[in-house]
Order: C-alpha cells, then sequence, then structure tokens
C-alpha cells in the first residue's frame, strides 16, 4: 500500500489491536517524517486505544508502528532509512521486492543494530524457495517474521506462484524440517479480507494476517475517492481483477526486479491492452485521464489503475480502521470456536 497507508492508518489499526505499518516503499528520505506523524498522532489523539499506544512508547521506547519499504531502493537511500530507525525506534521495518535474496540479509542487519535489537525486521516472500533462502540466513540476518505473500494479492507480488492455501502450510512444513519451527513467525497475505479468511490463514499454520485491499475502503487510507468507490464496488475478484505489467508500464514505474507484477481491478486501459493498442497510445489516454478534474477516472469505462487483490468483492463499505480490525477479530474468534464446537468421530484406520 505505496502511500496509501500512512501514519493516520497505521496509527488508528495499531491503537485497535493490531499492528499498523506506514508503507513508505521507495520514499525512504521521508520516513524521518511519516514516524515524526505517527508519534504525534499517538500523542494527541485522547481515546483509550492511543493512550495505550502513548503508555507503550513511554515505558519502552518502541514506537508501536512499522514502515515498510522496497529493497530495491539505492544503498543511499537506506541509510536514510536506518537513520530513522535509529531515531525512532519502530516495533517493526518489512522489507519486500529486493533484486536478490541476499540483498535482504544486508538490510536486515543494519536496521536490527539500528533498531538496538528492539526493532523486529519483516521480509515478504512469495515462494517455499524464496522463504527457506531468507529464512535460513543466519545470525542478525535471519528475519523475525515471512510475510508469505499469495497470488491472490493486490498490488506488487511474483508472477508465478500459489495461493495461501497450498503455500503457507508448505513453507511452514519446509522451516519446520530446517529446525526452524517457533523461531520465525509466519504472516499470511493476499485474499483475506475478513475474518473467515483470517480464521482459514491460522488453521494453515500462520500466526497471524495480512490485510491490505480492505484497508483501501478505510476512511484514513490517503487515497483518491474514485479509488476507494472503485475498490467498494469491483466484485468478482477473479474474474475482474489480473496480474499484469500494464499498469505499471502506464503508470511510468520502471524499477520492480524481474519476475514481478502488479494485480489490479481491470479497467478501459487493460482491456485496450489486450486488445492490441499499442503501449504509446494507451499511456497517451492514461496520462489524459489523470488530467481530469474529480474521480471520473476511475471505473469500468475508466483509465486509471486500482491495485486490489482477488478479494475486492468482500469489500462492501468504506470503514474506520480501528472499526476494521475490531471486526475481522470478532468474526475471527467467531468461526474458530464454531470449528471447536464441531464434533470429532472416531475415524477407521486406513491401516
Amino acid at each position: 500500500m505505496r502511500l496509501i497507508a500512512m501514519a493516520p492508518l497505521a496509527v488508528a489499526v495499531s491503537a485497535a489491536g493490531g499492528f499498523g505499518f506506514i508503507g513508505a516503499a521507495d520514499k525512504l528520505s521521508e520516513v524521518d517524517s511519516y514516524l515524526e506523524q505517527a508519534a504525534r498522532l499517538i500523542k494527541e489523539n485522547p481515546d483509550q486505544g492511543h493512550a495505550g499506544l502513548q503508555s507503550y512508547y513511554e515505558k519502552t521506547g518502541v514506537l508501536p508502528v512499522g514502515f515498510g519499504l522496497f529493497s530495491w531502493a539505492a544503498a543511499e537511500e537506506l541509510e536514510k532509512a536506518v537513520a530513522a530507525v535509529a531515531k525512532w525506534k519502530p516495533a517493526a521495518v518489512w522489507l519486500f521486492g529486493a533484486h536478490r535474496n541476499s540483498d535482504y540479509a544486508v538490510w536486515t542487519e543494519k536496521i536490527r543494530r539500528a533498531g538496538g535489537g528492539r526493532t523486529a525486521v519483516w521480509v515478504q516472500v512469495g515462494s517455499v524457495r524464496d522463504a527457506l533462502e531468507v529464512g535460513t540466513a543466519r545470525g542478525e540476518a535471519r528475519p523475525d517474521v515471512l510475510v508469505v505473500q499469495g497470488t491472490d494479492a493486490g498490488g506488487h507480488g511474483l508472477e508465478t506462484g500459489a495461493g495461501i492455501v497450498s503455500l503457507v502450510p508448505e513453507v511452514a512444513d519446509a522451516l519446520e524440517a530446517e529446525g526452524l519451527k517457533g523461531d520465525i513467525n509466519l504472516i499470511a497475505a493476499g485474499g483475506i479480507v475478513d475474518g473467515r479468511g483470517a480464521a482459514a490463514a491460522l488453521m494453515l499454520g500462520a500466526d497471524g494476517v495480512c490485510l491490505g485491499t480492505r484497508f483501501l475502503a478505510s476512511e484514513e487510507a490517503s487515497v483518491a475517492e474514485g479509488y476507494r468507490r472503485e475498490v467498494v464496488r469491483a466484485s468478482d475478484g477473479g474474474l475482474n481483477t489480473a496480474r499484469t505489467k500494464v499498469y505499471d508500464q502506464l503508470r511510468g514505474i520502471t524499477l520492480w526486479p524481474k519476475g514481478y507484477n502488479a494485480r489490479g481491478v481491470l479497467n478501459q486501459s487493460f482491456h485496450d491492452h489486450n486488445g492490441g493498442m499499442t503501449l504509446e497510445e494507451n499511456k497517451k489516454l492514461y496520462d489524459e485521464a489523470m488530467e481530469k478534474e474529480g474521480d471520473g477516472g476511475w471505473g469500468v469505462g475508466g483509465r486509471i489503475t486500482t491495485y486490489a487483490g482477488t478479494g475486492v468483492g468482500l469489500v462492501r463499505s468504506v470503514m474506520k480502521g480501528g472499526d476494521i480490525v475490531r471486526e475481522v477479530q470478532q468474526q475471527t474468534l467467531r468461526r474458530l470456536k464454531a470449528v471447536a464446537r464441531i464434533p470429532s468421530y472416531n475415524v477407521p484406520s486406513s491401516r
């Protein structure tokens, strides 16, 4: 959620009992100001949730939000992010999109040292291979958390891969085979929008879940109203979203490593691309749509990109970020309790 999940949303999520992240992405020189805003919002809001965050911050010196970075950022930009970690001690830093898995080890070591052992490191992966390469790093280079992203996820991810139904348990098994069970927590991401998806992910072996698309329709999300309306309007996400490079090409995004693309809601730009329109003509029309006043550039006949996952059809209303967290928590507990009440039966042995 690059520059969409900013300090207001991250703080709202943490205040409600979740773990909010700021989508700093490639704007590493701005991380210091993003964290400063988060600290100010926690201090200035008098409600109970924010008071709890402020008390935690005062006692521990750890800012109770995290921020996420694109790991293809330039080396000199990394130093700016590391300096912000040393200053604010955020609870976690989330790394994603490295050119090589070995790059994560470099970032992880620097961030861990800057945080004085108080800032956890999360690394996002999309395959068993990557999970093993990142998770088996030694010493300070090993992350605390692997975010296991399935292909249902919105926005950027691997071009090819699996959904979390098979990916999460296979990653869990692979790490256990390496003797790492309990050393690294797994967070499931991709297609999870409500408590039903969260409960399912926990049953698959995840220790927690990440929601992105659902928070696009939060009041605190830093997103155009047309984008937000399109997330609420879209349905049948398996048919009406696609993983493609065309949205990046139209937006002039060129720095993502090989093997990545992004999932977004189908629109006229996508349909024209599939119909054979040249990139030059498509981009001309895209740029014209960007110049329109208001939010007319989004929608079925619109041209502006709406990154979202296949779970977009389950997003039906705009809510406060904290209310989304509480609703998902309550739904998850209800589903897990319902499963626990299912009677067990004696199943004959197959032997």
